[in-house]
């Protein structure tokens, strides 16, 4: 409830996404319930190391100079421009490495910005949260 971004760290089959898929799960029955404070938890789970920086985040097409936006960019839009009630968790799910996270450091300080290389800057929404399973 404090933090926009949060680390899960355990050994492999340690209950890491147990956890927070009870805490999804728990969050969105009191939702149902009509408990004031609470709102359902719809998540978006990336393997950031499966894809290349720039299907992470986008490129430009070197041939024609078009931007194409990335999975993560994607979700990230889609999430921040939702007006409906709902929590919006993304998570990335395994190792952290240095090349990708360099990218989301704005977004895990105060200032809570996706800022990508063609200039679009998406900001993290107070429904918003960003997790690590590592």
């Amino acid at each position: 409830a404090t933090r926009h971004c949060n680390m899960l760290v355990g050994k492999t089959f340690a209950g890491k996404s147990v956890a927070w898929q009870t805490l999804k799960s728990a969050k969105t029955t009191l939702s149902k319930a009509d408990r004031p404070g609470y709102m359902p938890v719809y998540s978006h789970v990336i393997n950031s190391k499966s894809v290349t920086l720039n299907e992470l985040y986008g490129a430009y097409d070197l041939a024609t100079f078009e931007w194409a936006d990335g999975i993560l960019s994607t979700i990230f839009k889609s999430c921040s421009v939702n007006e409906r009630p709902i929590e919006s968790w993304i998570m990335f799910d395994g190792p952290v490495d240095a090349m990708w996270i360099e990218s989301m450091n704005s977004v895990m300080d105060d200032n809570r910005i996706l800022t990508l290389i063609n200039g679009d800057r998406i900001p993290l929404t107070a429904n918003m949260s960003l997790l690590f399973e590592v």
